[in-house]
């Protein structure tokens, strides 16, 4: 990285310095290996498979994937719709599954279908082309994947490729609304539910996830800036609309089909197969307010509850349950004690201390991560005899991969940019894999802050080298905000815009409300019904609260910022306390929650049709004539989770009410926000020249 590259376009061409990070690790059976993805280089965009040998600590190059297809890759769109739902946006290897003997690996690049023999190296050309989610069986003799909306399965004896179910419609429906095998919108975007089929343990059947999207509205997204480019339709469930229908079955390897019982919910949470018992399968209602485990019979696809229960607001969903223990004992994780709590077989293993945020492995014992009574912090635990220990040691968030006898860490600090891989054997530390992202150049000094009556978790960054004398700064808020995600962890990496933003001139704070993760359930529930009131009073209070204790922060100079969520917040803050905020940019903000999906919307505002007026209060349209303080919309015109729709109603309105305001297009973006190193970087110059001038500073 040379010294003439500035730190914005670093930041995009290392993808936010995170680019050269070893991930997606994988423990052989025997404990020797540890398969990983990885890149090359700091900014080199695509992954590579690697394998790590504990016994000799040498790391190898097990699939090169520049190599393997030099070039451009070209994505199926069933493909590039899965990463923009998991915000992939790195390239090469991306994902891969193995056998349960660690005998070969599956992988797709560029749309084609690979297998490596892990033992040689030798590399398999199975599909040539548009094959998605590929995943071998347990015994290593087939492989499942995903083509033209069907399953189809690859006998790696014989050669032979069969389609076990779909394509070109089912007992004469429209396949074009049919598909098998494929995790819906919903199930990637809300639920963290990324697959669509799950192999038995023997390795002679799947149950299959069916999806039938004919009742979902269609909406369109076109291409402005390109007006010969196709428009693109897709089915968008919106708040108060139809979902996509989804069931399940059994299909046999030798033709056989048993379709699962269909109960009453509307919402397919998680499956589990494993070893441990029968397949399990966790259900919510449609207003999330109940939640059951079932188990299912394969033989008839009879299914029996296991475990309900129900909330006046919502059930939160748990990544990595239920599942069984290897010896068949349930493991989920349920509010008890004002807690995220770990049960297994009906005890609670976990102390009320810990918020249990994602269980993950599963075997004799259970690997999960949580935070204590720091919220800033994430660590990784197992459960030992009965017993818990914490196997992260150091301040920080720590990612754990692997099982609870080989465990994999990835720990992100504010000692260092990037992360520390460990790998930890029986919890002792046996050998590391090497990281090889970008120094970003700015090492975050953030003032770690507890504010306000409810105890708010802040970070206040100031310009480096900033010394009261210089006089007081205008104030620039950055937040998210809002459920599901954190902005105050202690990480590096975290901090590193924010401190760039602080070096431009500004006070920046950083403030995690009401709803956000990892202070129980009672912490998250705050915000029911309420989005816009609770967690636009919680930026105010922090806001407030900050500037008691730092003189330097200038309160008649305040913008705020923020993507998404953030820039929801940030709309609302202009529009609602004009008082308190100046300037705001809003970069991809919801502003109709009427637009928004059903199962993030329902949770907090119930549906359009049964809560108008929790509709009408949280949503921003109607605040258009009130706009007092300066707005710029962002929006990029290719998004399909928060559709551009939004910003332009907002924009109409505003105009309709003769309220100034700068709209922002950006063609060919999605929800993510732009890639490019030259958008990035002026995209960013832009919003810091328009906050100045906003704000009246020089």
């Amino acid at each position: 990285m040379t010294a003439e590259l500035s730190f914005l376009r670093q930041q995009a061409r290392t993808q936010r310095f995170t680019l050269g990070a070893p991930k997606e690790f994988r423990v052989s059976p025997d404990g020797a290996t540890v398969l990983f993805l990885r890149a090359a280089s700091g900014t080199d965009r695509r992954n590579s498979l690697w394998s790590l040998d504990l016994g000799t600590g040498t790391e190898s190059v097990v699939v090169d994937a520049a190599e393997l297809l030099p070039g451009e890759e070209e994505l199926p769109p069933e493909e590039r719709a899965r990463r923009e739902r998991a915000r992939e946006t790195s390239g090469g290897v991306v994902g891969y599954a193995v056998d349960g003997e660690f005998r070969i690996a599956t992988f797709s690049l560029s749309g084609k279908l690979f297998t490596v023999d892990l033992a040689d190296g030798t590399i398999t050309t199975l599909v040539d082309g548009a094959a998605i989610d590929p995943r071998p069986n347990a015994a290593g003799t087939h492989v499942a994947y995903v083509r033209d909306r069907g399953l189809r399965i690859a006998d790696l004896g014989t050669g032979s490729d069969t389609l076990l179910i779909g394509e070109d419609g089912e007992d004469g429906e429209d396949g074009e609304d049919i598909a098998w095998g494929l995790a819906e919108f919903i199930a990637a975007e809300e639920m963290n539910r990324a697959r669509g089929y799950w192999w038995s343990p023997d390795g002679r059947a799947v149950l299959v996830e069916r999806t039938d999207r004919s009742a979902v509205p269609r909406w369109n997204i076109a291409d402005p800036a390109n007006p010969d480019t196709p428009v693109d339709t897709v089915a968008y469930p919106a708040a108060g609309s139809s979902n996509v229908d989804v069931s399940l079955s059994f299909l046999g390897l030798d033709g056989s089909r048993v379709d699962v019982e269909r109960g009453d919910w509307e919402y397919l949470a998680a499956v589990h197969w494993s070893v441990g018992g029968p397949p399990l399968i966790a259900v919510q209602s449609r207003d999330q307010k109940w939640y059951e485990i079932h188990a299912v019979d394969p033989a008839d696809g009879s299914t029996r509850r296991l475990h309900a229960e129900d909330d006046e607001h919502w059930i939160d969903l748990t990544a990595g349950v239920p599942a069984w223990t290897a010896d068949g004992r349930l493991v989920r994780v349920s509010p008890a004690d004002g807690s995220h709590r770990l049960i297994v077989d009906g005890v609670a293993v976990t102390d009320p201390v810990l918020q249990v945020r994602s269980v993950l492995h599963v075997g004799e014992e259970v690997l999960f991560s949580a935070s204590a009574a720091d919220p800033t912090q994430i660590h990784v635990y197992r459960t030992s005899g009965g017993s818990v220990e914490r196997l992260s040691t150091s301040d920080g968030v720590h990612i754990g991969s692997g099982g609870t006898e080989v465990t994999v860490l990835s720990s992100w600090s504010l000692e260092r940019s990037g992360p520390e891989v460990s790998v930890l054997s029986d919890g002792k530390a046996v050998a590391g894999i090497t990281s090889s992202t970008v120094d970003p150049g700015i090492v975050p000094e953030p003032r770690w802050l507890t504010v306000g009556e409810r105890g708010l978790r802040a970070a206040l960054l100031l310009p480096r080298g900033y010394e009261p004398a210089d006089g007081p700064l205008p104030v620039l808020l950055d937040p998210y905000g809002g459920p599901h995600a954190q902005r105050v962890l202690q990480s590096r990496n975290a901090f590193l815009t924010s401190q760039w933003l602080a070096d431009q001139g500004f006070a920046v704070l950083v403030a995690d409300g009401r709803g956000t993760p990892g202070r129980g359930p009672a912490w998250e529930r705050e915000i029911a019904g309420a989005l816009a009131e609770v967690t636009l009073a919680d930026q105010v209070d922090a806001l407030r609260a900050t500037a008691a204790k730092h003189p330097e922060l200038d309160l008649g100079k305040v913008a705020i910022r923020g993507w998404s969520y953030g820039g929801y917040l940030s709309a609302l803050a202009v529009l609602r306390r004009p008082d308190v905020f100046h300037a705001g940019v809003a970069g991809a903000p919801v502003t109709d929650w009427s637009l928004y999906d059903t199962h993030y919307t329902e949770r907090y505002l119930g549906t359009p049709q049964d809560e108008p007026d929790s509709y009408r209060r949280n949503s921003l349209i109607a605040d258009a004539p009130e706009l007092r303080s300066a707005l710029l919309l962002v929006h990029g015109l290719a998004d399909d989770n928060v559709f551009v729709a939004h910003s332009l109603r907002l924009s109409s309105a505003l105009l309709a009410a003769g309220r100034a305001h700068t709209f922002l297009p950006l063609a060919g973006a999605t929800h993510m926000s732009p890639q490019g190193e030259d958008m990035a970087e002026n995209l960013m110059l832009t919003q810091v020249r328009w906050i100045k001038r906003e704000l009246g500073v020089e």
